[in-house]
């Protein structure tokens, strides 16, 4: 469809320059750091910036240590190996932690969460999504466990910025001895309130990382951080992730490491975000009321939350299209169709129409459980097995959360740097698109 020149948009001009889904935001004391960097040679995997990072990340989110690394992707992977090898023992060295265990895994979220399971040979279980905050469900959770009582691991990850169900969740893994692994890769500076007490995201879990890749709510371009009060556990992950070295003048390994050590040069990029969070959050909070305020009268809701438990950091906005006011669409492996109907729409018309006006959506995180490489893997919904549920013969409910947000979702651009007229002209494409 040529959308430029459908009468429907009719006076609304194309973008001049791109509005993004979420991109880095330079203040320019990020340049001070990097050039300090580079000036006194430390360009490596130790320095002033790294302590720097790893000390204020520490404060802010309230634990007693932090290890930088290279992305967190690598948190999570030395945090899962860290649940494994204290579950099950030390692996071979040609075998995983995990080796001939299932983990439970949040469904609706970026396949970093879920590999590093994959990493360690474990067996990822995927638990649906709840519609209160589009995050794993604790019902689910609880069948799960009754179906596979034997799981000792759970990964969490919190959505777009918005916190789980955390007090359910946490007390249920507590019943069953299970350990929790926290993915707060894109919840810096949420908070949850547990008990009578506001956390931050990071805090949560038996191991927790969060991440700084270049859409996130601050940046190093890439950067992650293994967060814990253990200082056993931090050790060893700094020793894993510096290639298991061993105190001996040449290099001696007893253990299999890894690579994954945060560059001072990127972590001076994220000490000269650091004192900008706050103002970053503040201004993506913004973002998600005006669209909440602009998208009122529409057949849609906003990504949800629980306000009275949670303060998210509102990273990404999200709306999810009624029912009764979604178009036809179908999505293949790579490619899709929809259809318009007047008063109606689907989330690829939208990310269409923004896109032909130079806006950047994209749409919800497809389930885990409906990916190609993860498709033999177990599902549980909170009605129980969420595989094999279609049936010629009988009338099953076959509820699965995370596909329907999915089929009706979509991420809005969101980036702290659009102005209110950008969003407004963002919006109005949206409001003409149910034309």
């Amino acid at each position: 469809m040529d959308f430029l020149n459908d009468p429907r948009f009719k006076g609304i001009e194309k973008f001049e320059h791109k509005i993004w889904l979420s991109s880095p935001t330079m203040h320019g004391d990020e340049q001070r750091w990097v050039d300090e960097a580079i000036q006194t040679n430390w360009v490596s995997t130790v320095g002033a910036n790294i302590d720097a990072v790893e000390k204020a990340m520490a404060e802010y989110i309230g634990v007693k240590y932090t290890v930088g690394l290279s992305c967190g992707t690598s948190a999570l992977h030395l945090a899962t190996k860290l649940a494994g090898e204290r579950l099950y023992g030390q692996a071979k060295p040609n075998a995983g932690t995990l080796a001939g265990h299932k983990v439970f895994c949040s469904d609706m979220t970026f396949d970093a969460s879920i590999n590093p399971v994959a990493y360690e040979d474990g067996e990822a279980v995927f638990i649906d999504t709840e519609a209160d905050t589009w995050n794993m469900d604790p019902v689910a959770l609880e069948k799960a466990f009754e179906i596979y009582p034997d799981v000792k691991v759970v990964v969490v990850a919190h959505l777009y910025g918005t916190p789980g169900k955390m007090e359910e969740i946490k007390k249920i893994c507590d019943k069953h001895g299970a350990l929790i692994i926290e993915d707060a890769a894109e919840s810096l500076g949420a908070k949850y309130k547990l008990g009578n007490e506001w956390v931050e995201t990071g805090t949560l879990g038996d191991y927790n990382a969060i991440s700084f890749n270049g859409n996130k709510i601050i940046t190093g371009s890439a950067g992650g951080l293994f967060l814990t009060n253990s200082k056993e556990d931090a050790d060893k992950v700094r020793k894993w992730s510096t290639q298991s070295r061993e105190a001996a003048p040449w290099y001696q390994h007893e253990e299999i490491g890894y690579n994954y050590r945060m560059s001072n040069i990127i972590a001076g990029v994220i000490r000269g975000q650091i004192p900008y969070l706050d103002e970053h959050i503040a201004q993506k909070k913004a973002i998600y009321e005006r669209y909440k305020a602009g998208l009122a009268d529409l057949p849609v809701k906003m990504n949800p939350f629980d306000a009275e438990k949670s303060q998210p950091n509102y990273w990404l906005s999200c709306m999810i299209i009624d029912e009764d006011a979604m178009a036809p669409m179908v999505r293949g492996e790579q490619d899709y169709l929809w259809k318009h109907e007047t008063g109606k729409c689907s989330p690829q018309e939208i990310l269409e129409a923004i896109a032909a006006f130079n806006a950047e959506g994209r749409p919800i995180w497809k389930p885990m459980h409906m990916q190609p490489i993860y498709r033999t893997s177990p599902f549980i919904t909170a009605e129980g097995n969420g595989r094999g549920k279609s049936n010629a013969y009988i009338a099953c409910s076959g509820a699965d959360v995370g596909a329907d947000i999915f089929r009706r979702g979509l991420c809005l651009p969101s980036d702290n740097k659009m102005t209110a007229e950008q969003q407004d002209r963002v919006i109005e494409i949206i409001l003409r698109c149910f034309m």
